[in-house]
């Protein structure tokens, strides 16, 4: 044990080395899974989807295993990675659709980490699915920092992989639009946009957001050799045609199980293609990579995160506050870093990824937030520790949720009932949330209560108590 870490430590200090040898900041690439959930990649235990390449990735890595969402659903989990904000402060707090197309946009007010990179000389892109505002609203990808954007502009036209259109910059590019298992698939689309970007020669360093869809919404995959393959390891029978909860008709897979579990699989691919290529340009060795997802698994459309285990044994899925529901997968990959594995078991969360790719293009923080810079983790430093991490969410009667060490409060109906009750867990001793001690311990609840108060700043546009309406 003492030669390991020994050896952990030596690896480290190389790192803080190579780091501070750089002349050019380091490009920063940060892969954002969608609704993949903390259970569903091999390296955090999953069983029967294979993902060599993001197994690869967190063994000559860092793998976090208690890392945590933005929120439990897409717009504001991807609004707290943009302003280092949580839930209780952001602009975005909900998944609300604004005509003609698109998501409640941020306001000109809201500074994102592409912004600050942009204005430092950083060349940016996202390629993927935006949700944050339409073309023509302040929200524009273009106006929030990216010099390129590519992909889907709209969440809920995201659910389906096999569109009618999606954007290039304000340029709308129109698509088929029909389900053809061998015709264009969106994700392939969008995924070689992000290998062209890698294959372009950049004298700037560069901020990539590769916000893939996979495997969010309709569970669907092309039927090529990797769904086949899995057709046959699951045994499955074709199963009729389904609708989603709000009576949309949508996409379904005949296998949904062998199509989730390739659309799990590709994306995987997706990971080993941009390592690749950045070995090719001779530049990993100046490139973090960071993977992540945005909130926990679904069970839309042909999701099951029953049968693939798709929260890692915790309690709860996507529009949960409980762990399975926010607790997400993250391994950080920078390539002077080769072995040995390393865990790293601090809790972080997706805001805390704008104050650490500031630090790493050694830019000074000077926005308000509520994120802390991982940098220290990263290199092997003492790291500052978050006091309490704090979630709130405006569906299913509102949520909120606090964790502060090892205890997390999670309270229900908020918005509906006046002085709704606090669960209490202890997460070292029952990580699965099955034992609520609030009745045991009167204080510690009382202190999470505090929190909640404290950390929900108010919002005309996202009334969280019945008082606020």
């Amino acid at each position: 044990m003492l030669i390991k870490t020994n050896i952990t430590i030596l690896l480290l200090t190389c790192l803080v080395i190579f780091v501070k040898a750089q002349k050019k900041p380091p490009n920063i690439i940060l892969i954002l899974a969608d609704d993949l959930g903390y259970g569903d990649i091999g390296c955090y235990g999953q069983q029967k989807i294979e993902t060599p390449n993001l197994d690869r990735l967190a063994a000559q890595g860092i793998r976090f295993t208690q890392f945590y969402a933005g929120s439990t659903v897409c717009a504001p989990s991807r609004n707290t990675l943009m302003t280092g904000q949580h839930t209780g402060h952001t602009a975005i707090r909900g998944n609300v659709t604004v005509k003609p197309e698109g998501q409640m946009p941020l306001p000109d007010s809201s500074v994102t980490i592409a912004m600050i990179l942009q204005e430092h000389g950083y060349v940016t892109a996202a390629f993927g699915k935006w949700g944050l505002g339409f073309i023509t609203t302040t929200g524009d990808p273009r106006k929030k920092g990216f010099d390129e954007f590519y992909g889907y502009n709209c969440q809920t036209l995201a659910h389906n992989y096999y569109p009618d259109h999606l954007w290039h910059n304000h340029e709308r590019v129109d698509l088929s639009g029909n389900l053809k298992y061998d015709s264009a698939y969106s994700a392939d689309l969008i995924h070689q946009q992000a290998i062209n970007f890698l294959k372009t020669l950049h004298d700037k360093p560069f901020f990539l957001y590769l916000t893939y869809t996979l495997p969010h919404a309709d569970v669907i995959a092309p039927h090529d050799s990797v769904y086949n393959y899995y057709v046959r390891k699951f045994n499955e029978q074709p199963v009729p045609v389904s609708q989603s909860n709000d009576g949309e008709k949508h996409h379904f897979d005949p296998h949904p199980h062998a199509a989730f579990a390739a659309m799990v699989s590709r994306l995987d691919k997706y990971v080993g293609d941009i390592l690749e290529q950045l070995r090719e340009k001779g530049i990993a060795g100046n490139t973090f990579v960071f993977f992540t997802s945005d909130n926990g698994p679904h069970r839309e459309n042909g999701g099951d995160p029953i049968f693939f285990n798709g929260s890692g044994g915790l309690k709860g899925i996507k529009r949960d506050l409980y762990e399975g529901g926010i607790r997400e997968p993250l391994i950080v990959y920078p390539e002077k870093m080769i072995k040995p594995r390393i865990v790293n078991t601090t809790p972080f969360a997706l805001y805390d990824l704008y104050p650490t790719f500031l630090e790493l293009a050694g830019i000074s923080v000077h926005q308000s937030i509520d994120g802390l810079s991982m940098l220290p983790t990263l290199l092997g430093r003492k790291q500052q520790q978050h006091k309490w991490f704090y979630w709130e969410l405006h569906e299913a009667g509102g949520k909120q949720a606090v964790r502060m060490g090892d205890w997390k409060a999670v309270r229900l109906n908020v918005s509906v009932m006046a002085d709704s009750p606090i669960e209490l867990y202890n997460l070292k001793v029952d990580p699965r949330e099955k034992d609520n001690v609030a009745t045991k311990y009167p204080e510690i609840v009382r202190q999470m209560k505090k929190i909640m108060k404290q950390e929900h700043s108010p919002n005309p546009n996202w009334p969280l108590f019945e008082s606020e309406k």
